[in-house]
């Protein structure tokens, strides 16, 4: 097997491992009714399991990035995939909700070391010209992840309980983390190379050298943007079906599948829309779709409509999420993995800040005007990223 051949597996492996990382993440969203009747909590409360998930995702970045860059990403991958058994097996065994946002919490600290080493060791092994395509491909996994996630989260709430979930979870985690491992032991293209340039120091030295990159600080506030609009809302949509059109968890879940599948078809033809638009055309487009999806679920006359209202999100979302991907691996090479996992950290704490936005807006109004908001934000967002990225082109050309 040559050395394309070899990489080739090695970001299979890695959108894997991506794919049991982003069902983590999406897993609760439709059990969040079941959560609330079970445990006698409010909607608020039930909503922590999502948001404590991001929190420590988000915080623990600061660990990750830094020993990524110096004791390897791969192999770092597989360990932590291993290591994200324990929250989720934990979650299926507690009986009270401190004992699920304890070990969500958990899950989300180790979920943490995969997405983000992935992204940086593509970005440490592939040149910029043909990144975008190949995190397109890397996200394949990630976006399966958000599919399965909903899907699995509501069929096995509404048929064994939401424990059960969790240990599909772990089990998941199990085998995938093996599989990394072993990968990072056998494929010569996954050993740890030192980038020629890189930056010695301990933590807070590599951040701030990030942090004082100007466009790194842009990408990092577009991010953390995103992570608060789209993330946020995005959670309570299956409950919105729950009580609103009387969907079972299970059918909320699958009308969900749709974000994915909207998400599937841009990674199926990314070759195909970085030539014809580039990433100021994908920031703009992106964000347009995913105004006018928010907007059709605003206005929601029949759930049927979710179902072409959440592809059109997926559709958008990954358009400018995976422009953004691709500026995150270039902002400061010489600590990639740091710049990357800064990346991260700012997506899912604007995740967590969402969530808990959300649910405080929810407990006082209705979801209409919610989704209205971010329907009018998110095209701003896009536009004003499309901008940016113009002018950050103009600089380094000239």
């Amino acid at each position: 097997m040559n050395t394309t051949q070899l990489h080739s597996r090695a970001v299979l492996w890695l959108s894997v491992a991506a794919f049991s990382s982003a069902a983590a993440n999406r897993i609760c969203d439709p059990m969040l009714p079941s959560l609330v009747q079970h445990f006698q909590v409010s909607a608020k409360e039930a909503s922590l399991v999502v948001s404590l998930f991001s929190v420590a995702y988000g915080f623990c970045q600061i660990i990750y990035g830094p020993l990524g860059d110096r004791v390897g990403k791969y192999r770092l991958i597989g360990i932590m995939t291993l290591l994200s058994t324990l929250g989720s097996l934990g979650a299926a065994m507690t009986g009270s909700m401190d004992g699920l946002y304890l070990f969500r919490l958990l899950a989300g600290a180790t979920t943490a070391g995969i997405i983000p080493l992935s992204m940086a060791w593509i970005g440490d092994t592939i040149a910029y010209e043909d990144r975008q395509a190949t995190l397109a491909r890397f996200l394949a996994g990630q976006v399966l992840g958000v599919i399965g996630g909903q899907f699995i989260g509501g069929l096995f709430t509404d048929k064994l309980g939401y424990q059960y979930a969790f240990y599909f979870m772990a089990l998941c985690y199990l085998l995938i983390g093996l599989g990394v491992y072993w990968e990072s032991t056998r494929n010569t293209t996954t050993y740890h190379l030192r980038h020629q340039n890189a930056i010695h120091g301990g933590i807070v030295k590599q951040s701030l050298m990030v942090l004082s990159t100007p466009w790194a600080r842009v990408v990092l506030f577009i991010v953390f943007m995103e992570g608060v609009l789209v993330f946020g809302p995005l959670a309570f949509i299956p409950s919105y079906l729950h009580h609103t059109a009387g969907l079972s968890l299970t059918q909320g879940g699958l009308v969900m599948m749709s974000f994915g599948v909207g998400g599937f078809s841009y990674t199926f033809f990314a070759r195909f829309f970085v030539a014809l638009l580039g990433e100021v055309g994908l920031s703009v487009m992106g964000g347009g779709l995913l105004g006018l999806g928010w907007l059709l679920i605003a206005a929601m006359d029949g759930w049927l409509v979710v179902i072409p209202a959440s592809y059109l999100l997926g559709m958008g979302y990954y358009m400018i999420h995976n422009t953004m991907q691709t500026n995150a691996t270039q902002m400061t090479p010489q600590v990639r993995g740091t710049a990357v996992s800064l990346f991260a950290s700012l997506f899912f704490l604007g995740q967590s800040l969402g969530v808990v936005l959300s649910a405080q807006w929810l407990s006082q109004w209705h979801e209409q005007g919610l989704f209205l908001l971010v329907a009018i934000a998110l095209p701003v967002l896009g536009a004003l990223f499309a901008y940016l990225i113009k002018q950050h082109q103009r600089r380094e050309a000239g």
